[in-house]
């Protein structure tokens, strides 16, 4: 149990009290910590810190501040490589995701995930459902809602920050799925996992229904619960269909039930859904959600570019964050075909990356402007130095422009004696 005098970094902001983890964050964001505890206390804000994480940098995710980005990886049955997660961990760091999302579900993963907390300073969630199979060596029909919560508290305990848990999916919002029906049916594992739960046994859905008893776990040690979207699009004509619509209203009421016990609530989104959809999404979000911080898919805006599944995300992305969202899970050149790889795992942090920082351009977050003048400034100046140290990705940037190097270094080989910036510059400064 924690000495200090507040259970929760939302019931420290109620109380007035601006912990380590909020002035942290307002360091970062260049907001004071005023500011950010009011955030927290509203709700608007999340800063998932959970009491054991102890070397985790603090993130705040929510309204005003930069948009996040969530990485995937865990050991899976067809590929339980332990060193390649490992080194998806380290590439997440090395390129600045704020979080990692440990979705193991072959054997017992609490190895892993005791490892990933220790050596991640980036926030770090699960999905305790996934982990219910092996961590309890039961059939799915035969797991108890005690068991459930078993798992729950044992990620808890060993330090997760976040948790997603699918408590939307109860008898009511699946009577409105099978009511319309879909072309996609459910695609989420936690989702489909609970509907098959509740369809075996008859009985609600239990994250529904012992609602209050995940919370008390979550107020013990400190964890953000990131309520799950079961019902999510699985493709483009699936989306805002009153499966959605109505988990949607029901994870705005969870939420208000989270805050009453000082839970801090981030809420999770579509999905696959066409882009004139999304802005008006992320706006219905926010009111039946109270304004709580959302955490996207995506959104996937076509569904025909397997291989190529980063970029139809990242072109949703940056429409959602721009219209509201401020959290992405990133998606990678695998998606919908395998586990990916170390690369693919690059590719898709990269392309989350240029989305969140597009759409922090558009909402004038707080200098985020900053670092595209100042490479602005070395283009202008024609200083490949300058630049590379300012990519997102300077290896990458460095070997295009060596692997065909101009006879000029003050110019690149697309243009060569005819570089614009080159000539207008020496034009401006009288030397032709």
């Amino acid at each position: 149990m924690s000495v200090r005098e507040y259970r929760t970094q939302m019931e420290a902001a109620k109380k007035g009290i601006i912990t380590p983890e909020m002035q942290a964050v307002s360091e970062k964001e260049y907001i004071s910590a005023e500011e950010i505890r009011k955030k927290v206390a509203e709700g608007c804000v999340a800063i998932p810190a959970n009491i054991n994480h102890k070397n985790l940098s603090p993130e705040g995710v929510g309204s005003g501040l930069r948009t996040k980005i969530n990485v995937n990886l865990g050991i899976s049955g067809d590929c339980a490589d332990y060193e390649m997660e490992l080194d998806k961990v380290r590439t997440a760091v090395k390129f600045g995701a704020e979080a990692i999302m440990d979705l193991s579900n072959c054997g017992k993963t609490n190895k892993f995930r005791r490892q990933l907390i220790e050596m991640s300073p980036a926030m770090i969630g699960t999905v305790p459902i996934y982990d219910a199979i092996g961590y309890l060596e039961k059939e799915l029909g035969d797991i108890t809602a005690e068991d459930f919560l078993r798992v729950v508290e044992a990620h808890a305990g060993e330090g997760v920050d976040f948790m997603t848990i699918h408590a939307g999916i109860n008898k009511r919002t699946v009577e409105a799925f099978r009511r319309e029906g879909r072309l996609m049916n459910i695609v989420s594992r936690g989702g489909s996992l609970l509907f098959a739960w509740m369809a075996m046994t008859g009985n609600e859905n239990p994250f529904y229904e012992h609602y209050d008893k995940v919370l008390d776990i979550f107020r013990e040690y400190d964890v953000t619960i990131s309520l799950g979207d079961a019902l999510r699009p699985g493709c483009i004509d699936d989306a805002t269909d009153s499966g959605q619509i109505s988990e949607l209203i029901e994870l705005g009421d969870l939420t208000l039930r989270a805050w009453e016990k000082d839970v801090q609530v981030m809420v999770e989104g579509p999905g696959h859904m066409a882009m004139n959809e999304i802005a008006a999404n992320m706006t219905l979000q926010k009111r039946i959600c109270h304004n709580a911080p959302f955490y996207v898919l995506g959104p996937i805006v076509t569904d025909i570019f397997p291989g190529y599944d980063h970029i139809t995300s990242a072109i949703g992305g940056a429409i959602a964050a721009a219209s509201g969202a401020d959290f992405l899970c990133y998606v990678t050149p695998a998606e919908h075909l395998r586990l990916p790889d170390v690369n693919d795992v690059k590719e898709g942090i990269i392309a989350s990356k240029i989305a969140a920082h597009a759409a922090d351009i558009a909402k004038g977050i707080p200098h985020a402007r900053d670092i595209d003048n100042k490479m602005a400034q070395a283009r202008h100046r024609v200083d490949w130095e300058e630049m590379f140290s300012l990519c997102a990705d300077p290896e990458k940037a460095r070997a295009y422009f060596e692997s065909t190097p101009p006879a000029d270094r003050h110019t690149c080989s697309m243009c060569g004696k005819m570089c614009a910036v080159k000539m207008t510059n020496e034009i401006l400064e009288g030397k032709m």
